[in-house]
């Protein structure tokens, strides 16, 4: 069955990839002046620092549709694998690298076989994983959290999130996102896509009867 949340309205590609940069040039400008401790902090990614998530990004950024099969293939179709591979390939030998090498990829449109708004919601999810264990906030723009928070309440594509939030009713008080119903969980919209992506750690800025269910709900990201 097609996944719905493929097939709903979107906002033209164009402007999602104007969000998706943004996002880019914002986490890059708020890693630029990082020492070489904050780089090796774990980050809300299990097992991975906050420099390996943003290998990961711009490992991301880096493949089309071609390149991603032709590395699931040399991987045999282990998909964890192809992931830690892509991520050696763009750490660099210092964080300055690491960092270089994310810059590069900023203004790219280049993506695996995904819609560009799950690419937007890679950028701000991970880009939060690396943010809060460093004490870094950012006011996202609402709009483009909104949309992101619509793609993930209709997908398991990527990470289960629609799946998580079964049974709840999620209801943004910064932005017009809502969705579902039953015990209610209100917050930021950031705060409601990185729960609804099983970041428990954001279960702690939510309020309402549901957020210990979700929170229930959230294991390693």
């Amino acid at each position: 069955m097609t996944d719905p949340a493929l097939t709903a309205d979107r906002p033209p590609r164009t402007r999602v990839w104007s969000w998706i940069h943004a996002e880019r040039a914002a986490l890059a400008a708020d890693l630029a002046d990082l020492t070489d401790g904050q780089w090796e902090t774990p980050s809300l990614c299990a097992g991975l620092t906050v420099r390996e998530v943003l290998a990961h990004l711009t490992a991301g950024a880096s493949l089309n549709a071609v390149s991603w099969l032709a590395g699931v293939i040399r991987c045999r179709f282990d998909f964890d694998r192809q992931v830690a591979v892509r991520l050696a390939e763009r750490l660099g030998a210092t964080p300055g690298d690491t960092l270089e090498h994310f810059r590069r990829i900023v203004p790219s449109t280049t993506k695996p076989p995904l819609p560009a708004i799950a690419m937007l919601g890679e950028t701000i999810v991970h880009g939060e994983d690396i943010r809060r264990p460093l004490g870094i906030r950012r006011d996202h723009p609402v709009e483009a959290v909104t949309e992101t928070a619509e793609y993930y309440r209709g997908s398991d594509l990527v990470v289960v999130a629609k799946g998580r939030i079964g049974g709840l009713e999620l209801v943004a008080d910064d932005g017009p996102f809502t969705t579902g119903s039953g015990p209610r969980v209100t917050g930021r919209t950031v705060s409601l896509i990185m729960a609804m992506t099983g970041r428990a750690a954001y279960c702690d800025e939510l309020e309402g009867d549901g957020v210990e269910l979700l929170r229930s709900r959230c294991g390693t990201a």
